[in-house]
């Protein structure tokens, strides 16, 4: 028995160039593009804790944990838009213990009201 023939680089780009997930379809580029919240969300993580949203941040969770069960459940199974909403969970999950950390300490108490001087 022979033991199965080594793709060239070129033959392995060729298989990916016009394979149902490669960079004709939507299967590649709607993932490349959703790298943005990921992107985007790992910036906020130098922003401070109070102007993050609970609201848009619990929001992105639900999004990212519906689009991980469809990029499984869709055929071909779509390896890359998985990956990027798992990412994207991992960062909101942090961004919202963040907030629930600042909330719990800081966030809840009431702000002081500046104090007023009378010019005499």
């Amino acid at each position: 028995m022979a033991a199965p023939k080594a793709l060239t680089l070129g033959a392995q780009l060729q298989a990916f160039w016009n394979s149902p997930t490669g960079p004709k379809t939507t299967h590649f580029w709607g993932p490349v593009a959703n790298w943005g919240f990921v992107v985007a969300g790992l910036a906020d993580m130098q922003k401070k804790p109070e102007y993050i949203s609970p609201n848009m941040t619990a929001t992105m969770c639900v999004y990212s944990v519906l689009f991980m069960r469809f990029a499984w459940e869709v055929q071909p199974r779509n390896y890359l838009l998985f990956a990027c909403h798992a990412c994207n969970e991992c960062v909101q999950l942090t961004q919202m213990g963040r907030w629930y950390s600042w909330y719990s300490t800081e966030g809840s108490k009431p702000q002081a009201e500046p104090t007023k001087s009378v010019a005499a």
